[in-house]
């Protein structure tokens, strides 16, 4: 086996595959990993992952690609590996991998459902998601790119700034940390870059990023920056039908100021629709050039085509040598708007096309400049006809050698460029230009001997005075050669042609003298013999050059047309020796006849030319031509003087076209001429008109030809004296009006004056090597006294010389320092700054001390120690009066930058100055400005700034430079202050992580050695209490509680810089984190053990900080650090120890924590890893302490049981089940309640108040907040805190009322109005015997009796209670295991209450059994949910007993205010009897009691015992009876009390006991218990016989009773149905009164409203509780619950004890066939009272009512003698035919032959009332909505089923039905 050997080479690698490692020593790998290699062995490599160096591993080497790597400290323990890349790329992928995370997260967040509605966070997750895909790709693929090594230098570029400014912009979409960059791109290292420089660098970042999101591409970022802008445009092709050859002249167009603005890109066509030229096949791209500021600004600006044809006169003629060819005419024009192009408001991308419409000329009189217009200015769609040109654009910024080097692959030397017309806005001063651009506007031509008008052709050429055409300088346009003459568009028989055709001639400088344009007018024929006989017929010329040296002036020129009579024209001496202009033969010869030479007579023909001359040669100027040539004539020299002055003022291009030739001239006037007092001044001034031009924007970029000039051919030696003795002589005499103007423009001049003075110097002294140096030192010393003279006055008419001064004068430092001494020159800056007047010039004076900082002067050393004492004392007075903060801050910041570059030399005296003048104030500043401050960001990285330079010699010089204890103790008071203050809250953006982070190293550090400060000078072992004696041994007394606030304010400020968001590493990823550690550590551990030293270094004083440093010390243990945490909880042990030797106990420790760990925790600190390290840590120390052993393991115990309710509370605080976080809350207030902590019991009771308020659990709000009623008194006592919901309640009673009218006002919503009234009337009593407020009495009174009124009136559904079992372990501890017993909402069923409580916990498997679930459930990792529905079991309330109460008063507290639940189940013993099934059918009965009463301050309660027993089938038949003898006993009550209501339901409930077809009757009853052989085997059922058979000789009268009721009020359809039972009554009565006696009749006394007769039993309470019935419907709103009594009076006999202990119920359920009535079921519901006596109740029926549609109104109640009657029922139910409407709401009967029909039983409701679920064989047996498995999925509530009319009945006396939609599992609707 070979052995492992370390790799070499191969130390770096990618997985590309994933690889799942099956054993310890096997590492898993996931595609993308970055493995660092250790070794290798036969296929196998051994490493770990970059992302988790602790974990190390073998994989396969096919699994991984090896990339090459640079290795650092190779074969070492401490080797790293960093991937042989380009930084970018590096970065790239970095990028991809954190990105990647936050992709795969949003997809999560955006849902998988396709087809849903996405709501709004969940759109922008969509939105967010699509957008970073698209970066990622984009970054892969420019990866690639990169990666590819193919890209040129320059595109390569481009791509790197492409992809930081995507990085850049992506991590501010996604939230992600700002990256700082350099101008390259590359990222800053925070350790070699200037706390200022890093402050600048992120904003610069921020601002970047804000532009480009903002533009989002539209707007080009370059515009605001270039001085020149280009449009790119490419033809793509050109469709038009010419059938000739054709030119397509392309320029720019004004459509305002109908003009072009740019020559003409020109394209020739053939007539096969492509270019003549093949190479220019697809390559037909131009470049329009020199587009300024103004040109963006155009209103609109258009893209202009003109085709000009070239061919025959009429391209209806034939194609043939008959008629002329070559004749260009216009065939039409093509325009495009390109404002929004131009401008940037329209994204220009050169993929896309641009379609450009073409319109044909109309017709041969049509002028192309009116064709122009006219489509210019049509609005509507162009008939084109699809005829046009295909084009795309593109802005491209800079000038055209920017472009050329930026954009290679655009613009290259093939394409052509189209410059502007007349100069750019920045003349650059490489670009030579010698052109004029002429425009052939319009003549009239007479036809002379022509029939018709001619057509005019003009010929345009070059000549020199000789007649000689120059060669090649005519250019039609870019894109085409030049040619040597120029022939012009022909028009058909025009009179007046308008040509408007513009053309550049470019004429060399040599050839410009002595040349003339000479117009050449021919008549083109249209047949080629004519045309050629046609020859010249006039001319017309004109000169280059005007007589005065000045080039032809711009404008429109008329020229004089000279008719030629011979064949020939003349040479051009007959012509040149004419006037060239039509006015000038006028003026001079008074007639235009008179005109002639040779064969040449001015004719009465007219021409009109337009010239724009660009030379940077030649000039237009005759002023400035008299300058250049002044020694041609001294004698105008003043005046050639005064007109440059002028010249530079109004236009400046005409001078620095000839910079050098204007400066020559002016310094050799001014050494030349020797009449100094006459033109030294006058040349000063001309020349600081000369630089001032030069600083003009329009010729910034001249600036460095006149620095060329300076440097290389200025020559004037003796210059700098006049020049200083005339700037002097303005100086001194500032004061005088007339100096003001001359003086304010040399100040701003001031930079080339002195440039101009030391080279003269240099000059100088080259030549007479140094001679006269003293001289001219003490002249630059005298100039700058006078300066600091003049900064000194105070007059108004000064403030502008002296702000020029201020600004002006730091640009003269570079040039003087070369020349004069800079220490010397220092001290005159120095006073020249200080000579200002305190408040005059303020912000000019700071800016120009900063220009002073920037200036070469302070990178000397011993120059910095002159100039800085005084800066920093100017900004000290500044920033303390808040003058001028801007530029203060500002120029502090600059200070510091320079400081800590490296060309400075040492800077350890210069940041003394600066620590000792200013550090103090910029501390206080940042103390006192708001933190939303502009500003505030630039002081902290001043203060920052400052003290990272300092070093430990600056801290201790600066703490001993303080005079006493005092005010060493005041700034140490300011610094934690601000410290503290910058880590709570931090000034920079979440995003400036880098700065940030920067930061806390500094003030760590800083702390560090306050800290020492703080131990040597505050920490008295002897005396706390005082201190004494200063720096001077003057004794001084300071108070113990000074001491103790700065001993408070450290400890606060560790523990706020320890808690930053910015430092909890574990909230970071991976990469982010270990770039923190790497390069500054966990600072949190380092400032946690400087934490604990410092305290315990306390000693004997650690007493004075108990308990308030508790919460800090706190919050810094619960910091998830575990060696901190280790080493700091020993604290608290530590403080408990402190207290209790001081006070006896440690009782505020215990408190304060239990105080803070509620807020903290909530907050989001703590887990159970710091609960384990709290428990363990605190109780080994108090195990071996011998007083704090048994109160501190208590203590302990109390706070892991809190941290246990609290981080339960946390973790489902922001969960969407409301319920879950109910649970916690009662956790934890109960917790609180029982440790005695009222304000904390008080605080959570008022979160679970709006719990519930959220849920509109209005009645359990109320029951909540009167808990906290309940602790206060009716009592003026005032209150310790106020409350935040009450701030207007002072006292108890304030409170207390306040909260019993909400109370009250929740009830009433909760509809508990019962519980309002009691409250009532306490309110009452206190206002009538308290407080005697009868106003507020009254009210209250008033809502009483509305509550009553309610009760009475006002139906309320009854709530449906349902046991809950939570099994699993994977519920949270507070429900894990434990059984609840729910309130159900109003109308909610248990298949809706399944629903809702599977759709909280979706992952819980339903339980299908009834039964308690086993051990492999209760221990399972899932979830399981166990759900039945329970019945409430009414209690006993004495204030009812013996006496008849209504209904609506007592259904109330049947199912509120219970504490105790029953649930009940069938089961089998013995064989089953086909015959009878009651005999041995069993109950099995569980009862239920929970912690509380239901309702309560929840809608569910912990189940705290259970009680499981059998009920016999005797006694459950005795029950039956019993509860079906009262309801139809309260039946027939109803029916006696409202004469209006229907007898349906009397007509159901009579039959269904007579004729018995369904069950049997109590024919059942008497086969299975009056048997001889029962009687023999169950003798202790005696008495339970004779009860059932009592019950059943009841039950006669009963219906005796309701047939006569029923025979008053059934109408005509119901007789034969009243015949039918009373012939089987009496066949019935006969039998049982033989069988088993006669009761006497029922009573006929007719209430006014049905009552209940409560009576309580007095025997002696059984051993079990005893069974009670009650029936409802499927479809009421809840259970009819009573107690068994007797038909006469209602009291039931004493229950008989069960033998062993237990009763039995029998439940029967039989079958039979069908009658005319539908056949119903009675469900049965137990109550059963425990340990006391029975209660036994005479309860009416209530009907069973559907839920009312929302369109049905509410039945309203009939009142019958003044008193409130019941509502009329509804008819009852037709299960089958509804069955499909609910699986609940109905149950179908089995089949049955009808010779095994039992006797008749009582009715059967839809719900058997031994529960929902069954789990043996008889479980089958039931109905299908009984079982769990078949209880319903849906979330929808299920919709009672509707009530049918009675077959046979009378329609009219039966209310109408309500038509309510219920919705089917299909979806589809059902009436």
């Amino acid at each position: 086996m070979t052995r492992w050997v370390p790799t070499i080479t191969r130390k770096y690698a990618v997985a590309i595959y994933n690889y799942h490692g099956n054993g310890e020593t096997k590492l898993d790998l996931t595609v993308g990993d970055t493995l660092h290699i250790l070794e290798e062995n036969d296929g196998w490599f051994r490493g770990f992952k970059l992302r988790n160096k602790s974990v190390k591993g073998i994989f396969p080497t096919s699994y991984v690609h090896i990339k090459q790597a640079l290795v650092e400290n190779a074969g070492k323990y401490n080797e790293t590996v960093a991937p042989k890349e380009p930084k970018v790329v590096q970065e790239m992928t970095t990028v991809l991998r954190e990105w990647g995370v936050i992709w795969k997260q949003l997809y999560v967040d955006r849902g998988n459902d396709p087809f849903s509605v996405p709501k709004a966070g969940k759109r922008h997750s969509m939105d967010l998601f699509d957008t970073v895909r698209k970066m990622m790709y984009e970054m892969i693929d420019w990866r690639r790119q990169i990666m590819s090594g193919t890209l040129p230098v320059d595109e390569l570029k481009e791509l790197q700034q492409l992809v930081t400014s995507k990085i850049d912009f992506g991590n501010r979409l996604l939230g992600l940390d700002l990256v700082v960059r350099d101008e390259q791109g590359g990222i800053l290292d925070p350790e070699t870059t200037g706390t200022i420089s890093l402050y600048r660098a992120h904003e610069t970042a921020t601002e970047r990023i804000q532009r480009e999101k903002s533009m989002q591409g539209v707007q080009r970022l370059s515009q605001t920056q270039a001085t020149s802008h280009n449009l790119y445009v490419v033809v793509k092709n050109f469709v038009c039908r010419v059938g000739e050859d054709a030119d397509v002249f392309m320029a720019l167009y004004d459509a305002k100021e109908n003009r072009f603005i740019s020559e003409n890109y020109v394209v020739s066509w053939s007539p096969q629709g492509m270019p003549k030229d093949i190479e220019m096949l697809n390559n037909l791209r131009a470049i329009f050039t020199d587009l300024g500021q103004y040109d963006l600004r155009r209103e609109k600006i258009c893209l202009l085509c003109q085709i000009i044809r070239v061919g025959r006169m009429d391209l209806k003629e034939a194609d043939n040598k008959k008629f002329t060819n070559g004749l260009r005419r216009p065939f039409g024009v093509a325009v495009m708007d390109i404002t929004d192009v131009v401008n940037g408001k329209m994204e220009s991308d050169i993929e896309k096309q641009h379609f450009i419409p073409f319109q044909q000329v109309s017709g041969d009189n049509d002028f192309l400049e009116g064709v122009i217009k006219k489509v210019v200015s049509a609005r509507g769609e162009l008939n084109h006809k699809g005829q046009g040109l295909w084009v795309s654009m593109k802005m491209l910024d800079g000038d055209i050698k920017q472009v050329r080097k930026e954009y290679p692959h655009l613009v290259d030397s093939r394409t052509a460029v189209a410059r502007k017309m007349g100069f750019p806005e920045v003349i650059m001063p490489g670009d030579v230009r010698n052109d004029m651009y002429v425009t052939l506007v319009s003549g009239e031509f007479d036809r002379g001997t022509k029939a018709r008008n001619k057509n005019v052709e003009v010929t345009m050429c070059v000549c020199k005075d000789d007649g000689s055409v120059v060669q090649n300088v005519i250019f039609t346009g870019a894109g085409v050669p030049p040619v040597s003459e120029y022939k012009s568009v022909i028009y058909y028989q025009q009179k007046q042609p308008r040509w408007m055709e513009t053309i550049k001639v470019a004429i060399p400088i040599e050839d410009f003298y002595g040349s003339h344009l000479k117009f050449a007018f021919r008549h083109r024929s249209s047949m080629e013999e004519k045309d050629r006989k046609e020859k010249i017929f006039a001319i017309a010329y004109v000169q280059l050059m005007m007589q005065e040296g000045t080039t032809l002036r711009d404008g429109k020129h008329d020229l004089a047309v000279y008719k030629c009579e011979r064949n020939k024209p003349d040479e051009a001496k007959v012509y040149l020796s004419l006037p060239a202009m039509d006015r000038q033969g006028v003026t001079n010869n008074n007639s235009k006849s008179t005109l002639h030479a040779g064969s040449l007579s001015l004719s009465k023909d007219s021409f009109q030319i337009q010239t724009l001359g660009c030379s940077t040669k030649l000039t237009q100027n005759v002023d400035l031509l008299g300058l250049l040539k002044w020694r041609a004539n001294p004698g105008n020299l003043k005046n050639s003087l005064l007109s440059l002055m002028k010249v530079c003022e109004v236009s400046g291009e005409e001078v620095v076209k000839f910079l050098q030739d204007v400066l020559d001239a002016l310094f050799n006037i001014l050494m030349e001429n020797q009449d100094s007092d006459l033109y030294d001044n006058l040349v000063f001034d001309a020349l600081i008109g000369v630089i001032g031009l030069i600083a003009d924007r329009k010729f910034h970029q001249f600036h460095p030809v006149l620095d060329t000039y300076i440097r290389e051919h200025f020559s004037a030696t003796l210059a700098y004296n006049k020049l200083m003795v005339v700037l002097k002589y303005y100086i001194d005499n500032a004061n005088e009006r007339d100096n003001h103007e001359s003086l304010l423009k040399a100040m701003k001049s001031l930079q080339y004056i002195f440039k101009f003075i030391v080279r003269s110097r240099v000059l100088y002294s080259q030549l007479y090597e140094g001679k006269g140096k003293q001289q001219f030192e003490a002249a630059v010393r005298h100039l700058f006294q006078s300066l600091n003279g003049m900064m000194t006055y105070t007059s108004d008419s000064t403030v502008g010389v002296q702000g020029a001064a201020l600004r002006y004068v730091p640009t003269v430092i570079p040039d003087v320092i070369t020349v004069f001494d800079p220490k010397e020159l220092s001290l005159l800056l120095k006073d020249f700054i200080n000579n200002i007047p305190p408040d005059r010039l303020v912000k000019q004076k700071v800016q120009c001390m900063n220009n002073i900082v920037h200036s070469d002067l302070f990178r000397l050393s011993e120059c910095r120690g002159i100039l800085l004492p005084m800066m920093m004392a100017q900004l000290k007075k500044l920033i303390e009066r808040k003058e001028e903060m801007p530029d203060c801050v500002k120029m502090l910041s600059d200070v510091l930058d320079r400081l800590n570059r490296k060309d400075v030399g040492p800077i350890h005296g210069d940041m003394e100055i600066v620590m000792k003048e200013i550090l103090r104030t910029v501390i206080q500043t940042v103390i006192f400005m708001d933190r939303d401050a502009p500003l505030i960001g630039s002081f902290v990285a001043c203060m920052t700034g400052i003290l990272r330079q300092m070093n430990e010699f600056h801290y201790q010089a600066y703490i001993d430079a303080f005079p006493s204890r005092s005010d060493l103790l005041d700034f140490l008071m300011e610094i934690f202050m601000v410290f503290r203050d910058l880590v709570s809250k931090n000034v920079y953006p979440r995003d400036w992580v880098v700065m940030t982070m920067h930061q806390n190293h500094v003030v760590l550090t800083a702390i560090k050695y306050f800290t020492q400060t703080l131990h040597k000078s505050f920490l008295d072992e002897n005396n706390f209490e005082y201190q004494c004696q200063d720096r001077e041994g003057d004794c001084q007394p300071f108070l113990d509680k000074h001491m103790i606030m700065l001993w408070n304010n450290f400890f606060h400020l560790a523990v706020s810089f320890l808690t930053q968001d910015s430092l909890q590493l574990e909230n970071f990823s991976h990469a982010k984190r270990m770039k923190i550690i790497n390069k500054y550590q966990d600072m949190r551990r380092v400032i946690g053990f400087e934490i604990l030293s410092m305290w315990f270094n306390l000693g004997q004083h650690k007493i004075k900080f108990i308990p308030e440093m508790v919460g800090p010390m706190l919050e810094m243990t619960l910091i998830p650090e575990t060696k901190l945490r280790e080493h700091t909880i020993p604290i608290f042990f530590d403080m408990m120890q402190c207290e209790f030797a001081t006070r006896g106990n440690f009782n505020q420790v215990e408190n304060e924590i239990i105080t803070q760990l509620d807020h903290l925790v909530e907050g989001g600190r703590g887990d159970d890893q710091y609960k384990e390290l709290f428990y363990r840590i605190i109780s080994d120390h108090c195990q071996k302490h011998r007083y704090l052993r048994q109160r501190g393991l208590y203590f302990v115990d109390l706070v892991n049981r809190l941290l246990e309710r609290l981080l339960d509370y946390r973790t489902i605080m922001n969960d969407e089940n409301r319920e879950n976080r109910m649970s916690c809350t009662v956790n934890l207030l109960n917790f609180y309640k029982e440790i005695n902590r009222q304000e904390m019991y008080i605080r959570y009771l008022y979160k679970l108040c709006d719990l519930h308020l959220e849920c509109d659990n209005y009645t359990e709000a109320a029951y909540t907040l009167l808990l906290h009623a309940t602790l206060l008194k009716w009592t003026d006592e005032p209150l310790i805190t106020t409350h935040d919901k009450y701030p207007e309640a002072q006292t108890h009673r304030q409170l207390k009322e306040m909260l019993y009218y909400d109370i009250i006002e929740y009830f009433d919503k909760g509809k508990m109005w019962e519980e309002g009234i009691r409250l009532c009337k306490e309110l009452a009593s206190q206002y009538e015997n308290e407080t005697f407020d009868f106003l507020n009495l009254s009210l209250i009174l008033q809502k009483q009796a509305m509550f009553y009124d309610n009760i009475m009136k006002t139906m309320r559904p009854d709530p449906e209670y349902f046991r809950v079992g939570y099994f699993g372990q994977g519920y949270p501890s507070f429900l894990r295991n434990k059984v609840f017993i729910y309130r159900g909402k109003e109308y909610e069923r248990l298949g809706d209450f399944t629903s809702r409580l599977l759709s909280q916990f979706p992952h819980a498997q339903p339980i299908n059994k009834v039964t308690a679930p086993g051990p492999e459930i209760l221990e399972s990792p899932s979830q399981h949910l166990q759900i039945f529905k329970v019945d409430p079991i009414l209690e006993e309330r004495r204030e009812f007993r013996g006496k008849p109460v209504a209904d609506q008063i007592l259904n109330f507290y049947k199912v509120n205010e219970v504490q105790k639940f029953t649930f009940s189940r069938p089961i089998r013993k013995g064989d089953r009897d086909s015959d009878n099934e009651f005999a041995n059918m069993f109950l099995e009965r569980t009862n239920y009691v929970t912690a509380y009463k239901l309702p309560g301050i929840l809608r569910w309660f912990e189940v705290t015992s259970t009680n499981t027993f059998e009920v016999s089938p005797l006694e459950n038949a005795c029950e039956i009876m019993e509860n079906s003898n009262r309801e139809m006993r309260h039946l027939i009550e109803q029916q006696r009390a409202d004469p209006t209501l229907t007898v349906n339901t009397l007509s159901l409930r009579l039959n269904g006991i007579i004729d018995a077809a369904v069950m049997g009757g109590t024919a059942n009853y008497e086969k299975a218990f009056f048997t001889e052989e029962y009687m023999a085997s169950h003798p202790e059922d005696h008495a339970r016989i004779e009860r059932l058979k009592d019950l059943i000789a009841c039950q006669i009268p009963l219906l005796e009773a309701g047939l006569k009721v029923h025979a008053q009020k059934a109408p005509d359809s119901l007789r034969k149905l009243q015949e039918k039972m009373d012939s089987l009554f009496v066949e019935m009565k006969t039998r049982v009164e033989s069988e088993y006696g006669k009761k006497p009749p029922m009573d006929e006394t007719t209430r006014t409203r049905p009552m209940s007769l409560v009576w309580i039993t007095r025997n002696k309470p059984v051993d079990r509780p005893v069974s009670t019935i009650s029936t409802s419907s499927t479809s009421s709103d809840g259970p009819i619950r009573d107690r068994p009594s007797t038909p006469e009076t209602g009291l039931g006999p004493p229950q008989l004890p069960p033998k062993d202990g237990k009763s039995v119920r029998h439940s029967s359920q039989q079958q039979g066939k069908s009658s005319p009535v539908k056949n119903w079921v009675n469900k049965t519901k137990e109550a059963a009272a425990v340990d006391g006596p029975v209660v036994e109740l005479n309860q009416t029926l209530k009907a069973a009512r559907p839920m009312r549609p929302v369109s049905q109104p509410r039945i309203s109640l009939t009142k019958q003698n003044g008193l409130p009657g019941p509502a009329t029922p509804p008819p009852k139910v037709n299960r089958d035919a509804n069955r499909s409407a609910s699986p609940a709401a109905s149950v179908s009967s089995t089949s049955s032959s009808s010779s095994d029909v039992p006797p008749p039983l009582p009715e059967k409701k839809a719900y058997a009332d031994y529960g929902n679920i069954a789990e043996d064989e008889d479980e089958q047996r039931l109905p299908a909505p009984l079982r769990v498995s078949s209880l319903p999925k849906s979330k929808s509530k299920p919709v009672p089923p509707l009530p049918i009319k009675e077959p046979g009945g009378d329609p009219s006396q039966t209310p109408p039905l309500p038509k309510k939609p219920s919705r089917h599992p299909s979806g589809q609707q059902q009436q």
